[in-house]
């Protein structure tokens, strides 16, 4: 997988903010064809949700399409037919970030945490991450979370394992970074109502906050995106020439420092606008059918 460098002459002293809906098709295109670190895998069908059992024959379809542009994909869960996504990824030479779900059901963290150890002894994962924004929401305690980790470290001792929370939460958690073999922060300037001229500098910033209080230790940017339709949110406006703003903005600089992020996501998924509203549906850089949404792919 190669990445886009400095050296490309189209995207160097690109003003993004300025340019042409065609040009930043353009860009778009050109750094999607290179090949991007990561992505977050959106594995449910039109009337799935968490919950719906998804069959390898869909992981498959999807995988597919994500094959020339990712290194990595990120999956969420270990159950209910998640933990066949590592497996898969495996098949196209994808790397994998295997996520194990944890909520307020400790009968379901369970079976996620068994599932994910199963995983990384099938030598299906790159990285593990316990739980994403269980802090944020509240669902379980700080205390619990590490006991989490410290259980899944004993038993996979040859994979870094981490959690994915909002980057200002590894700021006011310092027990859990010590915890983690990695930091994995979600960024999202689009949900604290920053303006997509301003939404790069303002992701830099929370990246650096989470770096700071990572200690060393190697941070990710385990989501960020933009979505293309919907309600804004204070000053953060949803359209297609701003998701392709935020796109290629965001992985230019992470291509010249050498930041690891997982874009989100990869395809629309309509079950996510009972919680986050009417964008909730369009964060994908494909559509729920899988075709491009963002001009058209060599």
């Amino acid at each position: 997988m190669s990445s886009l460098h400095s050296h490309n002459s189209y995207l160097s002293n690109f003003d993004f903010g300025t340019r042409e809906k065609s040009e930043l098709e353009k860009a778009f295109l050109e750094i999607l064809d290179n090949g991007i670190h990561g992505i977050s895998f959106s594995a449910y069908l039109e009337g799935q949700q968490p919950g719906s059992i998804l069959s390898e024959e869909q992981i498959d379809d999807r995988m597919k399409v994500l094959k020339p542009h990712v290194g990595w994909v990120r999956s969420f869960s270990c159950v209910d037919g998640n933990e066949l996504i590592p497996k898969v990824a495996r098949k196209y030479g994808i790397k994998t970030l295997v996520g194990a779900w944890i909520g307020d059901d400790l009968e379901k963290n369970e079976e996620e945490i068994k599932s994910v150890i199963e995983v990384a002894k099938k030598g299906y994962a790159d990285i593990i991450a316990i739980g994403n924004e269980v802090l944020l929401r509240g669902d379980i305690s700080e205390d619990d979370l590490i006991k989490y980790i410290h259980r899944v470290k004993k038993e996979v001792t040859d994979i870094p394992v981490g959690y994915v929370d909002a980057y200002y939460e590894f700021v006011n958690h310092p027990r859990l970074v010590k915890v983690c073999d990695v930091i994995m922060a979600n960024c999202y300037p689009f949900w604290e109502g920053y303006p997509v001229e301003h939404s790069l500098a303002y992701m830099k910033n929370m990246y650096y906050l989470a770096k700071e209080a990572a200690n060393g230790k190697k941070v990710i940017i385990s989501e960020t995106g933009w979505p293309n339709v919907g309600t804004p949110d204070r000053a953060a406006v949803p359209s297609y020439e701003n998701a392709l703003r935020y796109f290629i903005n965001t992985y230019s600089w992470a291509n010249a420092q050498k930041v690891d992020v997982f874009y989100f996501s990869s395809f629309d998924e309509t079950w996510k606008i009972e919680k986050e509203g009417d964008v909730g549906a369009y964060w994908g850089l494909w559509d729920k059918d899988r075709y491009l949404k963002f001009g058209h792919s060599k």
